[in-house]
């Protein structure tokens, strides 16, 4: 029997007007806009709908943004989706997942992630950390040249996103990023480009985020979610709620195991994709995989009024 999978996206997929439409159309998601603007204590809404782009962009606002759009397609629509089986998050994403499946407390959740933005931006400073990616190359061709690169230059870069076959971010000191773009062209990388972001996530120069938002998690409830969820430091099925606690505190320094979470869903059967939020981003990823695996699957983002044609 087919399976389904929620999936939610992370940063990158916010745009100014997002969540407008769907606010308009949706009482249900109106109130989640309104418990946001309560819980954070400033209208969050206003910079959703209206910006402007550089604030809302700052990670601190960029990542409540995400996660209040998602739970607003969550609590508007999903009645008119199939439970799922499993669900996942990619990065903050899995944040949207455990409120999505009750694990969570939406208005603890907001206040968590505006404070895990502001500590990964301030875990380094602005200048010293970079992240790009690197395209057309297997995993450990990409290991090999951060490693090339780190003894080169006695700086950190670590891989800190297995996308998926053949997209791997790279996150660490500015300098030794660079080099190991270089490491990677000489290996015969397709592709390898900076990314346009304000800190080195997903890598060891996370850690002081990390002992910063590991009391904060401590001191949130976490219960049982409806489903298992697929966490992005294990790519691992966890519903135990301690365990869901201790993933979001290991993956603020740890990689997003991503093309490892498809492969996981996939292989328990998962046929139907769903993309809760802004963007579009993990749909495309997962068709892709599928499909490099000789997989049928269906896989649709749903994040305004417009996308609800797709579901018939």
């Amino acid at each position: 029997m087919s399976k389904v999978a929620w999936l939610f996206p992370g940063q990158g997929s916010q745009a100014v007007g997002m969540g407008v439409a769907l606010a308009a159309a949706e009482p249900a998601a109106r109130a989640v806009l309104q418990d946001a603007d309560a819980a954070l204590g400033f209208p969050i809404s206003q910079l959703m709908a209206g910006g402007p782009e550089d604030t809302l962009k700052l990670t601190e606002h960029t990542q409540p943004a995400i996660l209040t759009h998602s739970t607003m397609v969550v609590r508007a629509w999903a009645h008119r989706l199939p439970k799922p089986d499993f669900a996942a998050g990619h990065s903050l994403g899995e944040y949207s997942a455990l409120v999505a499946l009750g694990a969570l407390g939406f208005q603890d959740a907001v206040r968590t992630v505006r404070e895990r933005g502001r500590a990964m931006q301030e875990a380094v400073p602005v200048g010293v950390g970079a992240m790009a990616a690197i395209l057309g190359m297997s995993q450990a061709d990409v290991e090999a040249s951060c490693a090339e690169a780190a003894a080169a230059t006695g700086k950190i870069v670590v891989p800190a996103n297995f996308n998926g076959p053949g997209q791997i971010v790279i996150a660490g000191h500015a300098e030794a990023v660079d080099a190991a773009l270089e490491a990677a062209k000489a290996r015969g990388g397709r592709k390898a480009m900076k990314l346009p972001v304000s800190a080195p996530f997903h890598s060891p120069l996370m850690e002081p985020a990390q002992a910063r938002m590991a009391p904060i998690l401590k001191g949130l409830a976490f219960k049982a979610p409806a489903c298992p969820l697929v966490n992005n430091v294990d790519a691992a099925a966890v519903s135990d709620p301690e365990a869901l606690r201790d993933g979001l505190v290991r993956q603020i320094p740890g990689a997003v195991r991503w093309q490892a979470t498809l492969d996981l869903l996939l292989d328990r059967g998962v046929t139907s994709f769903f993309e809760l939020g802004p963007g579009k981003v993990l749909a495309g990823l997962v068709k892709r995989q599928a499909k490099e695996r000789g997989l049928e699957v269906s896989a649709l983002s749903l994040g305004a009024p417009e996308d609800l044609a797709q579901l018939g």
